[in-house]
């Protein structure tokens, strides 16, 4: 059984953090009930973005949420389940009729989830933004580019999967575990600013003893330093150096044929200079030249992979990372001893009244 086996989890049908948490609940093995518009609605939300990947292992339930016996019905799911998870605006939930009050009345340990850019208070809370406002207010955006050109998204990683939707299921599961122990629930207010700041924790920290300066491409881990970085290779395709330590960044030097006493690694005045020397150096053989070369040492240098050259990198296959079931997708993670990291393909459409039959 996977770990999360026995869960009932209502997951009112979003974009973004809410969908991506769902799946991830449903990958450790809860069963959890996707609410959607209507069933064929809940079907095709995602069948041009992702719904084949992002709506695996739940199936969608038809529901109609201003229809008096829909709203109905859903209360009674809210009775028998563990948590319930949303992602609409503040307010929105509660002009449903389908607020915390209400479902912690007909169950008190039921555990509430929201997602939300903003948070569910403050001056902005009921303000419209996508991943890359919220990045932005949070001070992580500022963090992410080339020093002379404007910040650049890190696609929707920062704020709708790491700092959305990984914390609200890291809070449900906390809450979860609460729960069991007193009977009672919590409403966990999982906000896309709070969580985007709290990975830039390490940074903060930096900065507070001058280690960490707020212009791009100027430290240790924005591309600044020369062993800690991407280059271009003859055939327009890059490597990964990642040779922080002193032991892998002479591995590197000795790779690249340079001769240490010439790239001191941490002369920071000298940082320009060595960028280009290396630069030069890497544009010489292409990018799985350069792969095979360092192979096996402490370099570390890796081949900069398409998401289709990913999925076929052999490290990757014996690894099962990439399922191939209709649409390459990643496989469930992190990895428990004794189960496989199967994905489960998307169940057939439901009604409430065979949802309710389900959790009878």
């Amino acid at each position: 059984m996977k770990p999360l086996s026995g869960l009932r989890i209502l997951e009112f049908d979003g974009l973004g953090p809410v969908t991506f948490a769902g799946m991830m609940l449903a990958d450790l093995g809860a069963d959890v009930l996707r609410l959607s518009r209507s069933a064929a609605a809940g079907a095709a939300a995602f069948s041009e973005v992702g719904g084949a990947v992002l709506h695996r292992g739940r199936a969608a339930v038809g529901v109609n949420l201003k229809d008096v016996g829909d709203l109905g019905a859903v209360l009674n799911l809210v009775e028998s389940a563990d948590a319930l998870i949303e992602g609409f605006r503040p307010d929105v939930m509660e002009r449903l009729g389908l607020g915390p009050d209400v479902c912690a009345a007909r169950n008190p340990r039921l555990v509430y989830g929201r997602i939300t850019g903003w948070g569910q208070t403050g001056p902005m809370a009921r303000q419209v933004g996508h991943d890359i406002n919220y990045i932005a207010l949070s001070g992580a955006l500022h963090a992410m580019g080339e020093p002379d050109r404007p910040p650049r998204p890190p696609l929707n990683l920062i704020g709708d999967y790491a700092g959305g939707a990984m914390m609200l299921v890291t809070g449900v599961l906390a809450a979860l575990l609460e729960a069991k122990t007193t009977g009672k629930g919590r409403v966990v207010d999982a906000a896309m600013t709070d969580g985007s700041a709290l990975l830039m924790s390490l940074f903060q920290a930096l900065g507070a003893r001058g280690l960490w300066s707020e212009a791009r491409g100027a430290n240790l881990l924005d591309g600044g330093a020369p062993f800690y970085r991407c280059y271009a290779c003859k055939d327009g395709r890059f490597v990964a150096v990642g040779a922080l330590e002193p032991q892998f960044y002479a591995a590197l030097i000795a790779g690249l044929g340079i001769e240490p006493e010439t790239a001191p690694q941490f002369d920071l005045a000298g940082w320009p200079m060595l960028h280009a020397r290396l630069e030069a150096v890497f544009e010489t053989r292409e990018r799985d030249d350069w792969a095979a070369h360092f192979e096996g040492t402490d370099a570390c240098v890796t081949p900069v992979l398409t998401t289709a050259e990913a999925a076929r990198h052999p490290h990757n296959l014996a690894r099962g990372t990439f399922v191939d079931s209709g649409v390459v997708q990643a496989a469930p993670a992190p990895r428990f001893d004794g189960l496989p990291a199967e994905p489960v393909a998307e169940p057939p459409a439901m009604s409430l009244n065979e949802a309710a039959a389900r959790w009878r």
